[in-house]
């Protein structure tokens, strides 16, 4: 909500105070299809050109996904965390190697099964069964797991933020492509220059329009989409830090409770809860005695 009442508060703004200030709208309108069409349809075909298809359809999903905030909210946390602690109690009673059947089907998993959106997450379950497999295997130094973890943590954050970085690239370019549009204008204008002054300076205006939208799409537009964008998915990436250190604490052979805390202050101010609010979830999400 917050960045709708943004962009429509920049637009009336600029409009608004320009038409107060006895500037013409109607230049503008004028000007605005021809303009529109150069700037948008240079800076669309050299996205296209620019990006390979699976960043595109990202960049669709995430301009969607600016408008509604971060994808994951207090209760999720909490959902990894209480996961996490059942998983890290059942291997240190029963060892690790009692967990295989859970990673290896986790829509069976008496630990996964009450927990559909980590399930319906390939993302999130796959670091936590593949980082699993890696310590069946008997690779239960801490510092060999945190470097496992951190590439799949590196390879995350790079696929988030491809849409944020294309729409940044994209905003970069918009003034220069408006400039593009503005000289086509002039070229135009040109070829008129036997025409009276009064069309010769509507003409002039009109060109100047691409220069005035190129800045204005970069700035107070797609600027803004891909800052937003970036910035959730870089909120996001705490609950993939929480995973890794809730797993790396418990391998330096800290009791699950201390784990779990460790990851607990890694969470976001907004959606972390308190000391007492996860110890009542963990409580509550227990598991009982597995086999």
């Amino acid at each position: 909500m917050l960045m709708i009442f943004g962009l429509l508060f920049a637009c009336s703004m600029v409009f608004g105070i320009y038409t107060l200030g006895g500037g013409s709208i109607q230049v503008l309108i004028k000007a605005l299809p021809m303009e529109l069409g150069i700037i948008g349809g240079a800076g669309f075909g050299s996205f296209l050109a620019a990006n390979k298809a699976s960043v595109i359809k990202a960049t669709l999903r995430d301009i969607l996904i600016s408008f509604k905030g971060s994808k994951y909210k207090r209760k999720d946390y909490e959902d990894v965390l209480v996961l996490i602690f059942n998983i890290m109690k059942h291997a240190k009673s029963k060892g690790v190697m009692s967990l295989e059947q859970h990673i290896e089907t986790p829509a069976s998993s008496i630990f996964f099964k009450n927990y559909p959106n980590i399930l319906s997450n390939n993302q999130i379950l796959d670091l936590i069964c593949d980082t699993l497999r890696v310590i069946s295997l008997n690779v239960d130094n801490p510092m060999q797991i945190e470097e496992v973890m951190e590439k799949k943590l590196k390879k995350i954050e790079h696929e988030l933020l491809g849409s944020s970085h294309a729409l940044q690239v994209l905003a970069d370019g918009l003034p220069a492509l408006g400039i593009v549009a503005a000289v086509l204008g002039v070229i135009k204008t040109m070829s008129s220059i036997d025409q009276p002054p009064v069309i010769l300076g509507g003409m002039i205006g009109g060109a100047l329009v691409g220069t005035f939208l190129g800045v204005f799409l970069a700035y107070c537009i797609v600027a803004p989409l891909a800052n937003k964008v970036k910035s959730i998915y870089e909120q996001d990436m705490h609950i993939y830090f929480v995973i890794r250190d809730v797993i790396v604490s418990y391998l330096h052979n800290n009791p699950p409770q201390i784990a779990v805390e460790m990851g607990r202050t890694n969470i976001p101010t907004e959606y972390q809860p308190s000391f007492l609010e996860l110890e009542a979830a963990l409580q509550k999400g227990g598991v009982g005695e597995v086999s």
